[in-house]
């Protein structure tokens, strides 16, 4: 054979193998894109959370589904969900997240709340619409929500007194994010970012906050949901009958969502974890009729729902996009101990650590201005 051909021949073989490996590399990005819909279903925002509260012997459990606005699929009510401790970013977006100092109680941003913006609001459809997500197991009444009243209540604590103001606590303590390492404790997820609120509040603020690190979904040394506000309770009410300089109350989760949804927002150059404040009603809905759940009271009902309402305006007029609407569920939770309590779910499992640092700084500019007095 002449040389020429000898090298024609090598050129043919070098584009057949060539040929091989692109057409399989499609073919194993294909099965993996079948596979990755096939798990999602195609579906859309679902977030889960187990909840059982128990009092005086009445029971009542149910798996909440928090917001989509696009689905409202009830849950099946026997099924339970475990913390998530999966890592859903690659090694490159994790290496993308942003950091930076800025010190946001040295950048003030004003609030300008407007009479059109009063108005508005006063619209109980506007409001229901654009504040809140309302679960099927119960109802938001326009009873419930008195915006003028809302608007004039004082929520500014003592703090000229000593003894902690703020108390954070975790009902589900081992929750964790994308990147983080259960094995290193709970400083990885959620305790680590009730942490990071303490630090910024104590240090930038002058409010000082008893962090709780008690661990109530857990017994026995496993994982366990179910029963965590239970256990919860008493632990809780025992910090606030012996520090009753606690006016204001966190309890701090993180959402569950499916593997494709991503809560972020961009706020002052940092990527951060959507915020999402949380009530409860103590008010089902039963075969169409919204019932009271008595074994389950709540007298702060009323500024509870101030509380968040407040400081969801406070977080639209300067953080757009910060904070999901509020989620609004049937059941009483953590929040009838104190009536500056709040529940807040910051980010979920397929935001990064940083992400859900990062919204420490912004959360705590809001709360700030709401109890800190002028």
């Amino acid at each position: 054979m002449r040389k020429k051909d000898n090298f024609n021949f090598a050129a043919f073989l070098r584009n057949m193998v060539l040929g091989i490996a692109i057409v399989s590399a499609v073919s194993v990005g294909a099965i993996k894109y079948t596979n990755l819909f096939a798990e999602t279903g195609g579906s859309e925002m679902v977030f889960k959370e187990d909840v059982s509260e128990n009092d005086g012997g009445s029971q009542s459990q149910s798996n909440i589904i928090v917001e989509n606005t696009y689905t409202d699929e009830t849950p099946d009510e026997n099924t339970e969900t475990e913390p998530v401790f999966t890592n859903t970013l690659s090694p490159q977006e994790l290496a993308e997240q942003p950091e930076t100092d800025i010190k946001y109680s040295d950048v003030k941003k004003e609030v300008n709340i407007t009479e059109d913006d009063i108005n508005q609001l006063r619209n109980f459809d506007y409001l229901k619409g654009k504040f809140y997500i309302v679960d099927s197991r119960t109802d938001l009444l326009e009873s419930d929500i008195d915006v003028d009243s809302f608007l004039n209540m004082d929520f500014s604590i003592d703090n000229s007194s000593n003894g902690p103001k703020v108390l954070i606590f975790h009902t589900h303590s081992h929750e964790m994010y994308a990147d983080s390492d259960p094995s290193k404790g709970l400083g990885e997820g959620i305790w680590g970012v009730g942490e990071e609120l303490k630090n910024i509040l104590e240090n930038e603020y002058g409010i000082s906050v008893l962090h709780d690190n008690g661990r109530y979904d857990v017994v026995d040394g496993k994982n366990q949901i179910l029963g965590a506000y239970e256990r919860m309770e008493p632990a809780i009410q025992k910090i606030l009958d012996e520090n009753p300089s606690i006016e204001v109350v966190i309890d701090m989760h993180r959402d569950g969502v499916n593997e494709d949804v991503r809560l972020v927002s961009e706020v002052n150059g940092k990527t951060c974890a959507q915020i999402m404040f949380f009530n409860g009603l103590c008010r089902l809905n039963q075969n169409g009729t919204l019932t009271e759940l008595d074994y389950l009271p709540n007298t702060y009902l009323k500024d509870n729902l101030s509380f968040s309402f407040n400081l969801q305006l406070l977080a639209n007029k300067l953080y757009p996009s910060f904070t999901r609407r509020i989620y609004v569920n049937a059941y009483r939770y953590s929040l009838h101990m104190k009536p500056k309590s709040l529940l807040i779910e910051v980010g979920a499992q397929t935001n990064t650590k940083q992400e859900a640092l990062n919204a420490m700084e912004p959360l705590a500019d809001i709360l700030s201005r709401l109890i800190l007095p002028e």
